[in-house]
């Protein structure tokens, strides 16, 4: 009889355990209970994609841009004091709100900002600004107009050399951040001008010319 109790109190044990053990398993995924009755909060997810322009010529003096992931060495690249615009675009992908999301562009060493939303700390140089409020699936756009620095302030030891611009895009509860490659190339300095030989330079000559036949003929006569 005893024997019976204690077979059944270590089966007892045994199948509270596995019933606790799977009931954890199940809500290892959430952090907390939410709500009155339990179970997972809503997720949050975001989006954020970061993109660069590449020049495009059209017609006339006009210069278009298509938008990209990335530029490569092979790919048209920029110069000193050019223009460079990123296009950034924002997206919730929660099925709930989102509140007050931030977005930080890491501005990389050689460029300047120039227009866009909210404001740059040149010491850390980031550009930060608040994109508000996300419903579900609601997608927002910003640009981001930039300008690469003098030629005297690119490195001295690179002509060729490519930069990667971060972004990130955040809340309390979900975060996403991208990145977009570039390639600045340092403009070649021209050799100084040969002068041409015009008709300046002929008179020139000749004047030189008469002047030495003049020398000559005045001493043949002071040795005659």
């Amino acid at each position: 009889m005893k024997k019976f109790n204690l077979f059944s109190i270590i089966l007892f044990t045994t199948v509270f355990l596995l019933l606790n053990f799977k009931t954890v398993r199940a809500d290892s995924g959430c952090n907390g209970q939410y709500g009155q009755y339990g179970g997972c909060p809503p997720s949050q997810t975001i989006l954020i994609d970061k993109m660069v322009g590449k020049p495009i010529q059209t017609k006339g003096s006009v210069t278009d841009y298509e938008y990209v992931d990335n530029l490569s060495a092979s790919d048209p690249r920029y110069k000193a004091t050019q223009a460079i615009f990123f296009r950034i675009k924002v997206k919730n992908t929660a099925n709930i709100k989102l509140v007050n999301v931030t977005v930080k562009d890491f501005v990389p060493l050689y460029l300047q900002p120039i227009e866009g939303p909210g404001s740059y700390d040149n010491l850390s140089r980031i550009i930060t600004f608040n994109a508000g409020d996300f419903s579900p699936d609601e997608e927002k756009v910003y640009y981001v107009k930039m300008q690469v620095v003098d030629q005297n302030l690119l490195p001295a030891d690179k002509g060729l050399f490519c930069l990667v611009n971060k972004v990130q895009a955040y809340t309390d509860k979900a975060s996403d951040d991208d990145s977009s490659q570039f390639c600045i190339e340092k403009q070649v300095l021209g050799a100084a001008k040969v002068p041409s030989a015009g008709p300046e330079l002929g008179t020139i000559l000749l004047a030189g010319e008469i002047i030495t036949l003049g020398i000559g003929v005045s001493i043949r006569k002071y040795l005659t």
